[in-house]
């Protein structure tokens, strides 16, 4: 299983062997294919997404299959028991939860976490002022608040998280950058261009016409670009 280098550099120092661990927001399963190849005794990737549930499974060898539990949930209320994860990872999740979901994904980390849990975040530190994507992801986050209520992404400072984190009694262990600048490939604008116009889509009249075509046009306008931080945030419960 080829393993992204931030998924690599972000566990180096974390103990993984014959560790249970947790992969929350396991998107297309690249923490998951990461644990497993530094020797997890078990991952649970959880995900509220089936697409991203198929993914995984195909994503993961058939070796190590009987390692691997792919959970269909969502993070406010994970179907594991109460300390059971002795490892968490957060790779790019933090960025698709909206605020007022933070304080409950936190508590529920945390209870299935055993004593001495380690947790390991990785996200995006907000874009500058003067980054073309700026413009893309604002105009998807007002397009999916018209059709859905809420944004679609949120940059939450590495401090947050941390200062999230330690309010439920965690202690920090280490931050360090992942990637800088960030590439937004032409197939990551392509893909945010697409969620925006799904989401213009559902928005009636002339406005949801209107944020379709500016989606379409900043996409184009954009192409690729290489601008921000992705940063990697260590914390453990005591022991």
């Amino acid at each position: 299983m080829d393993v992204p280098t931030t998924v690599t550099t972000a566990l180096a120092d974390r103990p993984v062997t014959g560790r249970v661990c947790l992969e929350a927001g396991a998107g297309v399963g690249n923490t998951t294919a990461g644990l497993l190849k530094a020797g997890a005794s078990r991952v649970y990737a959880v995900t509220d997404d089936g697409e991203h549930a198929n993914a995984v499974y195909e994503r993961v060898d058939s070796g190590d299959a009987d390692r691997t539990a792919v959970l269909k949930a969502d993070l406010r209320r994970l179907p594991l028991a109460i300390d059971s994860v002795d490892l968490i990872t957060a790779h790019g999740l933090f960025n698709v939860l909206p605020p007022p979901w933070l304080e409950s994904v936190a508590a529920e980390l945390t209870r299935v976490a055993t004593p001495g849990c380690h947790l390991v975040i990785d996200d995006y530190e907000p874009l500058p002022d003067d980054a073309a994507v700026r413009e893309l992801f604002a105009l998807e986050n007002a397009a999916t608040e018209l059709a859905e209520g809420r944004p679609a992404l949120t940059f939450y400072p590495a401090t947050v998280l941390r200062r999230l984190f330690v309010g439920y009694g965690w202690e920090f262990d280490r931050q360090r950058t992942l990637l800088d600048p960030v590439p937004w490939t032409t197939g990551h604008i392509e893909a945010h261009a697409e969620v925006a116009q799904t989401a213009a889509s559902e928005v009636s009249g002339e406005l949801g016409a209107s944020l379709m075509t500016a989606a379409e046009r900043l996409a184009t306008e954009i192409g690729a670009e290489s601008v921000g931080q992705m940063y990697s945030v260590a914390l453990q419960l005591p022991a």
